[in-house]
This record gives C-alpha cells, sequence and structure tokens, in this order.
C-alpha cells in the first residue's frame, strides 16, 4: 500500500522553497529551456504565489505549512502527532486570517480618514 504523503509537486515546490528564490529562477529557465510552456507556467506560479517579488512564503495568506514525516512505527504516537500538526495548522490559518482582517480593517479605517480630509468643507 502506497504512503499517503505530498503529492509530487507538493514536494518539488517545497524543496525549492528551501533552496530560495534563485532556485525558482533556475528551474524557470529550464522548464523555457525543455518545453517553453514549462517555463511559463512555472513563471505564472512564481508571480501568483509572490515567489518572484522575494516575498516569504509566510508572509502571504493561503500559506499552509506541511509537514511531512515517515511514521515511526508506533501507532499512537503517529496519530498524535498528526493530530497535534492538524491542530498547529489550523491555529495558523486562523491566525493568518485574523492578522488579514486587522490589516484590512487598517487600510479602510486610512482609507475613510482620506476621504473625510479630501471632502470640502462646508461653509458656515
Amino acid at each position: 500500500m502506497a504512503q499517503r504523503g505530498p503529492g509530487l509537486l507538493r514536494r518539488g515546490r517545497d524543496w525549492l522553497d528551501e533552496r530560495g528564490r534563485v532556485a525558482w529562477i533556475v528551474a524557470m529557465i529550464l522548464g523555457f529551456v525543455a518545453f517553453w510552456p514549462i517555463g511559463l507556467a512555472i513563471l505564472v506560479y512564481m508571480i501568483w504565489s509572490k515567489r518572484m517579488f522575494g516575498c516569504s512564503q509566510r508572509s502571504h495568506r493561503g500559506y499552509r505549512p506541511r509537514h511531512y514525516a515517515a511514521p515511526t512505527g508506533n501507532s499512537a504516537f503517529d496519530a498524535y502527532r498528526e493530530e497535534t500538526l492538524k491542530r498547529l495548522e489550523e491555529e495558523h490559518g486562523e491566525f493568518m486570517d485574523f492578522l488579514q482582517k486587522l490589516r484590512e480593517a487598517k487600510d479602510k479605517a486610512e482609507f475613510d480618514q482620506f476621504m473625510q480630509q479630501r471632502r470640502p468643507k462646508t461653509e458656515e
């Protein structure tokens, strides 16, 4: 029976992330050399995921850390570890959503302040 784990693309993405932006650029160039649609797909993915501009993958919304470790053979420990990692990932997601809402509230407050300043004062 095959082990459950990250797919080939996910493992490739994680491997490239460990090596940084230069690895992504090299992969994109090799993709263009091998078959141009592959290079184009990598370029689009790099821009979409903000990897092209050097943003940490932790800084953008939607980042979900993935932890993969081979089973230890102790089913109770493996189940506990999976539960704990899943709970931590959920908490991380909730925290990232909370931070996003804070950013949106701050942006709205700044925009509202800008609009208040921009409105012509009524003469009394």
